[in-house]
């Protein structure tokens, strides 16, 4: 179960004002839950993601991973490096930029590979990409997962990150 909490204690969480939370849902950046007499809770695990996850040590990295699929969408590519860059710095973290140019999922790509190793291999903590609004997002690495997953699809390249 989540746990949800009022915009108050969310607000505080965040070091914003309870002003500031309603904006961000105007502007579709934040989306809280609604109760029946319609007022906001926010979910601790969209807020603050790194209470609820454990935090990567520090000698482990955020791999921050832009990618378009065709020659075309260079300027789409720029601009995603931009966003991660802005968000990976704003949140304090280390990291490094890690960008793919090519059509379809290629695992074979070698930048694709060298970030999986690094996973596999633990130094990296967190991965942050941008979606497809253009929004960058970020998870926590889990190390179990990432093996099992690249020791049942050997031979292939392909790892899933949860």
């Amino acid at each position: 179960m989540r746990k949800l909490i009022p915009i108050s204690e969310a607000a505080k969480l965040l070091g914003v004002h309870a002003d500031t939370l309603r904006r961000w849902e105007r502007e579709g950046k934040i989306k809280p839950r609604r109760t029946s007499g319609n007022l906001r809770r926010y979910d601790i695990a969209d807020i603050r993601p790194d209470l609820i996850h454990a935090a990567p040590t520090p000698s482990r990295k955020t791999a921050a991973y832009a990618r378009v699929s065709s020659h075309d969408q260079k300027e789409d590519l720029e601009r995603q490096k931009q966003v991660l860059e802005s968000y990976c710095a704003a949140q304090g973290w280390t990291f490094e930029l890690v960008a793919d140019l090519g059509s379809g999922m290629n695992y074979r790509k070698r930048s694709l590979q060298k970030l999986l190793n690094q996973i596999i291999a633990g130094d990296v903590g967190r991965i942050s990409a941008v979606s497809a609004c253009g929004e960058a997002r970020s998870g926590a690495v889990r190390q179990n997962r990432v093996k099992r997953a690249s020791k049942k699809q050997e031979g292939s390249g392909l790892a899933e990150v949860a």
